[in-house]
């Protein structure tokens, strides 16, 4: 394992945990909503509820902004820094949610709990990338996004609980105290990664040389690409299938267990592939599970527009469900690994404008993938299909690293 010596670090074990709950902060943000949206649709926008998917597409938007500002200022503040401020602006922004008394305003505060929200995605890979480099990174990354991955799992139920304790505003809240939590115990357990004279200051012909660099190299450019169509695969699913399991199966109060159900399954992959990583490399690996995917949803397309598929169904539905999820657990975490690779000298920019540009890309096609839901599964089947074969084809041929083994 090639890692990076740093003192006074908390042990591998620990650093993995506050990592994940770090990245878990957005997940939680995410979807603990989801139980809301047809609530929330139905009394701040009756004449249009599928416009309450906004909720969850707008913060990820704010955060995909956040993310070109975050990495810069990571890189020439330190890390910790960062953190803390960035998570005084995601509480503004839960807080301004939970008493806002429209869409429009909830959405403006979305936005402003996604700009908060980038922080902590940010530095979180920064600090993995100021302490791991390679192959070892990767499987450090698949490690943080196993725990990670829990909260989609749990983050429906728990937000179901809460709608019904409390009612859905009540939500708004409980990322302020999550987000709390996590706060205190990066400001008790976790010491700056990034030494002083690492630091790059904030200048513009700095920033735009290494936007330059990152550009200029082909495999970066190519899976920064391929990360957006995971990108979008996610957050399209995630957005529609709520409106999916009230609307097309009829089983609106179970959403939060099957939904829960097919995360819990899907943990298998990034653990499977924290294994393995080392032994067939990142490229591989997020190359054959986006192919596998393509395959899958091109046979439940033709399944369904051919009726051999009943749309109702839940079971294929929900198999499919999970294969979504353990595609993501395959590929985020080597295509976030395999993009940082050559760029170690520039973590905090790199890390920045990756995440903001494979954030915004995705979201923003995610938007009119979302919203061409009509009441069956196979827009949202189409869409997945465009989005696997488009990133697979962006990993077409090999990539190395920098000892010129393959990656």
């Amino acid at each position: 394992m090639f890692v990076k010596k740093s003192e006074s670090q908390p042990g591998k074990g620990e650093f993995v945990a506050l990592m994940a709950m770090m990245m878990a902060t957005n997940a939680f943000s995410v979807d603990a909503m989801l139980p809301a949206l047809t609530e929330m649709g139905q009394t701040l926008s009756p004449e249009a509820p599928v416009r309450a998917q906004l909720v969850v597409i707008v913060f990820m938007i704010g955060m995909g902004i956040g993310t070109f500002f975050t990495g810069p200022l990571s890189d020439a503040y330190g890390r910790r820094p960062l953190v803390i401020f960035s998570g005084a602006v995601y509480a503004l922004g839960a807080f301004l949610a939970w008493l806002a008394p429209s869409l429009e305003l909830i959405l403006l505060a979305r936005l402003i709990q996604g700009l908060g929200a980038s922080g902590s995605r940010v530095v979180a890979m920064a600090m993995v990338r100021d302490r791991f480099a390679g192959r070892a990174m990767a499987q450090v990354t698949s490690l943080i996004i196993t725990v990670f991955m829990v909260f989609p799992a749990v983050a429906p139920s728990i937000g179901q609980v809460i709608i019904w304790v409390g009612g859905w505003r009540s939500v708004f809240l409980s990322f302020l105290i999550f987000s709390g939590i996590v706060l205190t115990w990066f400001a008790m357990r976790q010491p700056e990664t990034l030494a002083p004279e690492n630091r790059r200051p904030i200048r513009l012909p700095l920033i735009r040389a290494a936007l330059v660099e990152i550009v200029s190299i082909p495999m970066v450019r190519r899976t920064v690409l391929a990360m957006s169509a995971c990108f979008a695969m996610m957050l399209t699913t995630v957005s529609s299938t709520e409106l999916v399991f009230e609307h097309t199966l009829g089983r609106g109060p179970q959403f939060p267990l099957w939904f829960g159900a097919a995360a819990i399954t899907a943990l298998a992959a990034p653990m499977v592939n924290s294994r393995i990583v080392m032994r067939f490399g990142m490229h591989r690996i997020s190359s054959i599970a986006m192919a596998v995917q393509a395959s899958l949803s091109a046979l439940y397309l033709i399944g369904l527009t051919a009726g051999f598929v009943p749309t109702d169904m839940l079971l294929p539905y929900f198999l499919w469900q999970v294969s979504i999820f353990m595609t993501m657990g395959l590929s985020m975490g080597n295509l976030n690994a395999l993009v940082m690779e050559p760029l170690g000298h520039v973590a905090g920019i790199a890390s920045s404008l990756i995440a903001s540009l494979s954030t915004l890309i995705g979201a923003l096609v995610a938007i009119p993938a979302a919203a061409s839901f009509n009441g069956t599964q196979i827009p949202l089947v189409a869409c997945v299909l465009g989005f696997m074969i488009f990133g697979r084809l962006m990993l077409s041929g090999r990539a190395y690293d920098r000892a010129g083994s393959p990656a």
